[in-house]
Formats: C-alpha cells, structure tokens, sequence
C-alpha cells in the first residue's frame, strides 16, 4: 500500500508538473518595435496595449516594447517583421506594399472626430496587399492631427519654399515639397536633430509629438500649422507569428489594439495641443497657421497631381474605395 501510494504521489506530481509546464509554454511573447521614445505620450498606449492585451488573453500574451528604433531603423519595419528581429514593427513606404506606400499619406481634409473607425478601415483596405508580403495590419498611429512643418527661421509662404531643403517622411511628402519649390531630403527621425543642428536642412516634415521628445524645438523654432494630409504609419504583426496564436488571443490581442488606440486619442490630442505652446515658447519662435482657403486649395494641387500614383500603385478600384473612404470622413 505504501509503494501504491507513493506512486499515485508521484505520478499526480508529474501531472501537476507537466500541467505548469503547458501554462508556461502557453504564453507568447510578442515584440513591438517602434521609434517613439520613452516621454512620448504613444509610448503610454503602447504599455496600455501591452496591460489590454494581457489581461485580455489571461496572461497568455507578453508584450514587450523596444522604443527608440533600438531594434531596427526607420525603413526597415518590413524587413524586420519578416525575419523575425521583431514581431511587430511600423511600417513605412515600403515599394512592397505599393498601395499602401501612396496611400498611407494622402492629401485630404479629414475630420478626425471618428478617427479610430476611419484608420480601423484604411487598414481594413490595405489587409490584402500586406498579406501578400506576411503581415497583418495590428496598430494605426495616425500622423493626422500632428504633423506640421517647422524651420529654422520664419516663412511667409509654404507654397514658396525657394530651394529649401525640408525633410521628408515619404513620397507624397517628397512630391508636395518639389511642387513648392523645395528640394526633399530624407532624414530618420533619429538623425533629424543632429540634421538640423547642422543645417543639412532648414526645415522638417514631421508630427508635433516626435518633434517635442526630440527636443527640436531649439534647432527648428517656426511651426508652420497646416493639416494638409491623412496620415496612418501602420504597425503591422508577422503574419505567420499571429496566425500561430490561437483564435481567443489573437481576438485578444486586436482588440487589445483597437482599446488602446480610443484610449490614447484624447490623451495624444491634449499632450500634442501643450507640446505646441511648449515648443514654440522654449524655442523662441512663433506658430503659424494656413487659412482654410489656402488649405484647401494646396490639398487640391497635391491630389490632381497625386492620384495618378494612386491609381497606378493601387489599382483604379482599390483607389477609388481609399478615396471614397476619405471623402466619408471629410472635414
């Protein structure tokens, strides 16, 4: 009796054992690459993510979160997810998602009221074209109500840019550079201070929010506030890594994502609106803004001039839905 007894013991144990083991095995570990910095209000809804998207999957799911492009540079989010140096990473105008490249900025007034539904179907349309290269559309960190252009001194007239050399984040923003008589230059986010400071350009493209933790505000201290294009820089997930998850935690984890981002809106928008100000004070500088008029009469020029590389990248249906989408949610 007492060797029978020992036994059931030890082969409960096991069972207990081998049912730790299973749990332990269970949980994914997922790494989310991108270049926002740690004083970044994003970096706040990436860590909410990461809380929704554990507590969502009990446990099972472990978002780890490397700011800082400390994983891979700003052009390499395709190939990095692709090969495994992270699982999830930003992706940019990538030749490989050829819609997606002209589309991910677009020159349209949009109202950004339902912001969450409108970037959830942007990625919706682009979920065929980044299958086709192993990726799932996962996070929108929409560049809509933040990105600006700043200088180092103050202009009159962006549609004049008299050979400046402003710093570009794509193709559009290359394009609607040239058509004001600027000349583009591509510059990381990482290297824009060191950039400026040295007056490789006398201007830059890019989103208040970046601009601040970067601390530009002492190299480049003249905002020039004009809301002149759609802009979704997707974080994309391998797709063969999400695919591997089961069904309940890759619900888990998209629902995860979309939380976090109605979460981080009101709270991106505030942080953005005091960057501003604080930016603008500490530099010296002054902000100004396009009139309506103006506005909307630069985003026309860049759209007559823009669609006829829509339509080739994307296909002329394919277009034509990215651009009905935007007209849906026009401002």
């Amino acid at each position: 009796m007492m060797k029978t007894t020992f036994l059931r013991t030890v082969l409960a144990s096991a069972v207990v054992l081998g049912m730790t083991a299973s749990a332990v095995q269970a949980k994914e570990t997922i790494r989310v690459s991108t270049y926002v910095n740690e004083s970044d209000i994003r970096y706040d809804g990436f860590k909410k993510f990461a809380e929704l998207a554990s507590q969502k999957s009990n446990g099972d799911l472990d978002i780890q979160i490397f700011p800082s492009s400390t994983l891979h540079g700003w052009s390499e989010g395709v190939d990095a997810v692709q090969g495994g140096v992270s699982d999830v990473s930003w992706i940019p105008a990538d030749k490989r998602l050829a819609c997606y490249r002209v589309t991910s900025l677009y020159p349209a007034a949009v109202s950004l009221e339902n912001q969450v539904e409108l970037d959830a179907e942007y990625a919706e349309l682009m979920r065929s074209e980044s299958a086709k290269v192993g990726l799932v559309p996962l996070i929108n960190s929409n560049y809509s109500y933040d990105q600006e252009w700043w200088f180092e001194e103050p202009i009159k007239d962006l549609n004049n840019l008299d050979g400046k050399l402003v710093r570009s984040i794509g193709p559009l923003v290359s394009s609607m550079i040239e058509s004001w008589g600027g000349k583009p230059v591509f510059v990381a986010p990482k290297e824009v201070f060191q950039s400026a400071e040295r007056g490789v350009v006398d201007g830059i493209n890019m989103g208040v929010a970046t601009y601040s933790s970067w601390k530009l505000w002492s190299v480049m201290p003249y905002m020039v506030n004009a809301n002149l294009f759609y802009g979704n820089i997707m974080y994309m997930m391998n797709k063969n890594k999400f695919e591997s998850l089961s069904e309940s935690n890759q619900t888990a984890l998209l629902e995860a994502a979309t939380e976090a981002e109605t979460w981080l809106k009101p709270r991106y928008e505030d942080w953005v609106d005091q960057r501003v100000g604080n930016a603008v004070m500490k530099g010296g500088g002054a902000a100004v803004t396009v009139s309506q008029e103006a506005r909307h009469s630069m985003i026309e020029k860049a759209q007559s001039s823009w669609d006829s590389e829509v339509d080739a990248a994307c296909g002329k249906p394919l277009a034509n839905k990215v651009r009905a989408l935007f007209a849906k949610h026009a401002n």
